[in-house]
């Protein structure tokens, strides 16, 4: 390809060419990858004069319009307009109508010429020039909008505040929490799955102890079809509910419908109860075999006693549905005519392998399958409610408890192909391309997560709303928002379906500066705290960007080690952060201690080359020795961490209560204004939840609570321990 034209399409579609890695070292993008990024974003990369063509009309496409689609800009700050028009129309006066989210309407007239230029392009023949001009208009943050008179040709304005939420109560006292996958929550009533009572009643006790929140896994809508297709980050919307949380015993009616109960009280319902109550991993096959049937048989009630009795629960359903829109349908559908199809073929496991007539949202055959199965989608809106409604009861407990922020809720970074998301929005997506990271200490092959990135342009073409109604969906019920890869706001790294491995792609940048305002503004309506998982590769000058924008950033003790080697003071990490000692893609305490992760990586494959992996296990027991003298260096108001007679060399210590509950104590003195724990390590299991890099090959996302919540709530070390954490966080 011409040198010339490679590097206009490469420029078009954000495509960055130079990075540094995870180590530091400069990074060149081969152009056989970057010809590859092109080929999935729909470029004709064998064909230059096809290729020219394919960027005119790309070109053509924002040129053409007098208005972008939409403009991001900063409260209190002058109002700017940017006015796109052909030479012929540079003198040519403009009506506009600026008409503020209030429904207030101010009119403006310009003469694009009078503005300032600044850029000017040819394309095809013609030249277009762009002029900025200033508003003498004062608008309040919100979503505005911007419309050329006399034309369909409109700008979403919207106007954003300079930072994130943040609660008053941050300026006078730090706060914890315990993050926990919600399906591994286990209890005596639960249906073989942590489900939303069981969320409530954790959070009772944990407020009681002093925590300030519970640190969610995406709780986003999965497949009810397929539910082994389990992990939370490859969901089929992140807009809606895993149903499969639902408490199906809290659902109206429960007590009162005869047939509901008949159900749950035959012998063989009772013994699968119990059955998948004593697993130790999550079955959801099993459970949704449990609650889908009576869930059905609850929606058949409440449908009888709407029109007899609960009007008031009947108005709330109706009100659900119309606030929910046509995303809710979208998903209603989807989980209709998948778990049709599914049920007669298993290789339909999602939209792009569906018969070719189901492909489309829109085609007759989808429609027709809705008007024939109106009833059955009209209960998946209801478990959607309903969801909705338990969800809210357990944010409402955490509040009621006296917990400041209570739920902190997780976004993943995207949706899996097969999704409601991507079917309903295709031109949104990339799908001969993934999402994923460069190589980096976490991965060292890099890692490709299977889903599909948005497209940047069309994002904007858009009007950013997808990302607007992501974060608000996700901080509903919710004092805090954790975003997975929050660098995914600047930049993803895209690997082509054609790459031989996850190194094989580079980094798409996105509009950072937008989506930064956007968050902020979402953040103060809902007044959510936002953390930014800003792990692996982050370029410089980010954290301070996402420092100044309020956003708190997540520091796992693990990676913050000094220039020598050793750990860093909890006392110098950053105030505006969350603090943690280890994660869901890590292994526990004791896991970690005793190299479980390394002993499953090599179980697994994961590790084929033994002189790699001896080298990390020489490096583990160098951080080990480097932990235990951090401890035994450390003091919290005079009293040590360690008992003063407690080993000193890691050369023959194993993971004990002691060691284990001191490096909880320790992180606890944190500076930062968050600490989040594990449950796992209270509980001191050694099995970790996920591990990055496999599917199949280990259970990731099942492994359930090694206890009830009915037995370690009254243990009374674990309520030493977090009664000594509130302490600290006090101190």
């Amino acid at each position: 390809m011409d040198a010339t034209l490679l590097a206009e399409l490469i420029a078009f579609c954000g495509i960055e060419t130079e990075f540094n890695d995870a180590w530091g070292n400069p990074t060149t993008v081969s152009q056989q990858n970057q010809l590859a990024l092109l080929q999935a974003q729909g470029f004709d990369t064998d064909d230059d004069d096809i290729a020219a063509l394919q960027l005119l009309q790309r070109q053509l496409d924002f040129w053409q319009q007098p208005l972008q689609a939409v403009s991001v800009q900063r409260e209190g700050e002058p109002l700017q307009l940017l006015l796109q028009v052909n030479l012929e129309q540079a003198n040519s006066e403009l009506s506009l109508i600026l008409t503020s989210e209030s429904g207030d309407e101010q009119h403006f007239n310009l003469t694009p010429v009078e503005g300032e230029l600044v850029q000017v392009v040819v394309l095809d023949e013609v030249e277009y020039h762009q002029y900025q001009h200033a508003l003498s208009a004062t608008l309040a943050a919100g979503y505005h909008q911007l419309r050329l008179a006399g034309s369909a040709v409109t700008q979403k304005l919207i106007i954003t505040p300079g930072r994130c939420y943040q609660p008053e109560a941050f300026a006078h006292k730090k706060q914890w929490g315990i993050a926990l996958q919600l399906y591994a929550l286990r209890s005596e009533r639960n249906w073989g799955i942590g489900d939303f009572t069981d969320l409530a009643t954790t959070l009772n006790y944990l407020a009681a102890v002093g925590a300030d929140f519970i640190g969610l896994n995406p709780i986003h809508a999965l497949y009810p079809a397929m539910p082994e297709s389990a992990s939370p980050y490859s969901p089929s919307s992140r807009r809606w509910l895993n149903i499969s949380y639902i408490d199906v015993t809290a659902m109206p009616g429960f007590a009162a419908c005869a047939r509901s109960q008949s159900l749950v009280s035959a012998p063989a319902f009772r013994a699968e109860l119990s059955a998948q109550r004593s697993k130790d991993y999550v079955d959801y096959s099993g459970v949704m075999q449990l609650k889908l049937p009576v869930m059905k048989s609850l929606y058949q009630w409440f449908i009888e006693q709407s029109k007899t009795g609960n009007k008031a629960q009947a108005k709330a359903f109706k009100q659900f549905k119309l606030d929910g829109g046509d995303s809710l349908q979208q998903l209603a559908l989807y989980d209709a005519l998948h778990a049709h199809l599914y049920q007669q073929d298993s290789m339909c496991w999602g939209w792009p392998n569906w018969p070719e007539q189901y492909r489309e949202p829109q085609s007759a055959a989808v429609q027709q399958f809705a008007k024939q199965h109106k009833a059955e989608l009209d209960f998946y809106c209801y478990l959607q409610f309903i969801a909705q409604q338990q969800l809210a009861q357990a944010q409402q407990v955490a509040k009621d408890a006296g917990m400041l922020l209570g739920l902190y809720r997780d976004l993943a970074v995207g949706v899996s192909e097969a999704s409601t998301e991507i079917w309903a929005n295709p031109q949104l997506y990339c799908r001969d391309a993934s999402v994923g990271a460069p190589p980096d200490p976490l991965g060292p092959a890099g890692q490709n997560w299977g889903l599909p990135p948005m497209y940047p342009y069309q994002l904007y073409k858009q009007g950013y709303q997808p990302i607007i109604d992501l974060l608000r969906a996700n901080m509903q019920h919710a004092g805090a928002l954790r975003i997975d890869h929050v660098m995914a706001l600047l930049r993803l790294w895209w690997v082509p379906k054609t790459a031989e491995n996850a190194g094989g792609g580079a980094y798409v940048y996105y509009p950072l500066m937008d989506l930064l305002g956007i968050l902020a503004l979402e953040s103060q309506r809902h007044q959510a705290v936002i953390i930014g998982e800003d792990l692996g590769t982050v370029p410089d000058g980010i954290r301070e960007l996402l420092e100044e924008y309020g956003v708190y950033s997540y520091r796992v003790f693990f990676f913050e080690t000094a220039a020598d080697g050793g750990y860093i003071s909890p006392a110098h990490y950053p105030q505006q952060a969350m603090a943690t000692l280890t994660t869901h893609d890590l292994p526990t305490l004791i896991g970690f201690w005793h190299c479980e992760d390394l002993r499953l990586g090599k179980e697994l494959g994961l590790y084929t080359d033994e002189a790699q992996l001896q080298g990390l296990y020489a490096q583990r027991h160098a951080n080990k020795q480097r932990i235990l003298d951090s401890l035994h260096g450390h003091a919290f108001q005079g009293e040590s961490i360690l008992p003063l007679h407690y080993e000193r060399s890691v050369e023959h210590l194993g993971m004990d209560t002691t060691l284990n509950y001191a490096m909880q104590r320790h992180l606890a003195a944190t500076s930062s204004q968050l600490l989040c724990l594990q449950l796992e390590d209270a509980l001191q299991m050694t099995q970790p939840v996920n591990i990055p890099g496999t599917s199949s090959e280990y259970p990731n996302w099942r492994r359930k609570l090694s206890q009830p919540i009915e037995q370690w709530s009254q243990n009374s070390d674990i309520l030493q321990l977090f009664t000594d954490i509130s302490a600290r966080r006090n101190g």
